[in-house]
């Protein structure tokens, strides 16, 4: 994918991130980033499960490996700001997961700079489903995930992989 400029003609104004800043897929130099970012949001809201360390710690193994993606919004530096994550689930079924942005960075577009790129990456590997499990407390993420398409609906399975969810969301594009 390489660096994907910045389209900021659905973002709000007063929210358009520096112009240096592109999605990339991911690089190796970046997964120290990938645990950073996401361990910064969960420890602040919630508590970092097992399967969260496990899959922080090797995206590559996690996520990467069975087909799925790992997307970074860089600065002109190289410093990573933030991340998502598409988890192939297998025939054609995708989790946006492990979404975050660097404290320091937010209120700058760039989550919702970072959801563009993960539904241009989605539509590329040909996907036909795209859910999300979240929970309430994220108003902001919520927000952003409804404005894009995400519906809310029942989790079609008991439980989840985390204790935290409690929303779960399918991506209906002729809602976004």
């Amino acid at each position: 994918m390489g660096f994907t400029p910045m389209d900021t003609s659905a973002i709000p104004h007063d929210a358009v991130p520096d112009r240096g800043i592109g999605v990339v897929d991911y690089d190796p130099r970046w997964r120290a980033d990938f645990a950073r970012l996401n361990i910064e949001w969960l420890e602040r809201w919630f508590v970092v499960e097992p399967i969260d360390r496990e899959v922080l710690s090797d995206p590559e193994t996690h996520i990467l490996a069975g087909g799925g993606q790992v997307l970074f919004a860089i600065d002109a530096t190289g410093r990573a700001l933030g991340t998502v994550a598409l988890l192939h689930e297998g025939d054609g079924v995708y989790e946006l997961t492990k979404m975050a942005v660097d404290p320091a960075a937010r209120g700058r577009g760039i989550g919702r700079m970072l959801m563009q790129g993960a539904l241009r990456t989605f539509r590329s590997l040909g996907g036909r489903e795209l859910f999300l499990e979240s929970s309430s407390k994220l108003a902001p993420a919520i927000a952003l995930y409804e404005s894009v398409g995400f519906v809310h609906h029942p989790a079609p399975r008991p439980g989840s992989h985390y204790a935290r969810a409690d929303v779960y969301m399918v991506w209906e594009p002729a809602h976004g």
